[in-house]
């Protein structure tokens, strides 16, 4: 059966949340049709889509590439993902028993991720973690907008070399889940909120680069380097009459 455009998109994204396709990674189109035995059409489609999610972007002679977040972007990534989750959680009344026994099972596959060497699988079952909440939560809707933020929010991490520790994520999943069990909502949203916080503050993201910094060290005034003297032209002693423009015009 010929692979669809849809599926092509969804393996893209399901390769940066694993942390497989790094920021400002190719996507060649014919690259890809060979790899999904599929057309260029199809696989133009499926980047197409991707390009209108946030994901790749394109460039008239250089092809398609895994976007490369800015400071900026990563920052509303963030935020966007804050009003998202928080939402999502301050809006649900009650969570049934169903999606309780898969937010679990999810978490038990994060911990089982967690003693194995796979890292792209740990780190897509974490980042996926809060599109499965969405889900859970009753918003299909919001769960795909979310695992766009998310496979965002990944390569922001990769781009910016975060330090966050993915246990540390993993506990913080299983203490949201505690609490909505429990029904304590406030406090689910107050851990959901500390814990996208936790994330973004792992960032190592520099101050804005000065443009002009280079230039500016070269062009500094030598504060620390003394004038030259110039040596005064001594005035005939013998001439009395000597007029003080001339003299003022040796001294210059």
């Amino acid at each position: 059966m010929a692979i669809s455009a849809s599926e092509i998109s969804a393996r893209i994204v399901e390769a940066v949340m694993a942390q497989k396709l790094a920021p400002g990674a190719r996507l060649g189109e014919q690259p890809l049709a060979m790899l999904f035995d599929c057309s260029r059409t199809i696989v133009r489609e499926a980047l197409t889509r991707l390009a209108a999610r946030g994901i790749v972007t394109v460039s008239a002679r250089r092809g398609w590439f895994v976007i490369e977040p800015s400071q900026d972007e990563a920052r509303e990534a963030f935020e966007a993902r804050r009003v998202i989750e928080l939402g999502l959680i301050r809006s649900t009344d009650k969570i049934d028993k169903a999606a309780l026994r898969q937010l679990k099972a999810h978490l038990q596959r994060e911990k089982a991720a967690l003693k194995e060497s796979d890292v792209g699988h740990r780190s897509f079952l974490l980042g996926d973690f809060h599109v499965c909440l969405a889900e859970c939560l009753g918003n299909t809707l919001l769960a795909d907008t979310l695992r766009d933020f998310t496979a965002r929010t990944t390569l922001i991490a990769m781009l910016y070399q975060s330090t966050h520790d993915a246990v540390q994520s993993c506990e913080d999943h299983v203490r949201i889940v505690a609490a909505l069990e429990r029904g304590d909502h406030a406090a689910a949203e107050a851990l959901m909120a500390e814990h996208i916080g936790t994330v973004q503050s792992a960032l190592r993201v520099q101050a804005p680069a000065d443009p002009l910094a280079q230039l500016r060290d070269a062009l500094a005034p030598l504060n620390n380097t003394p004038a030259p003297k110039r040596r005064r032209k001594a005035a005939p002693a013998d001439d009395a009459t000597t007029d003080s423009s001339t003299y003022l015009g040796a001294l210059l």
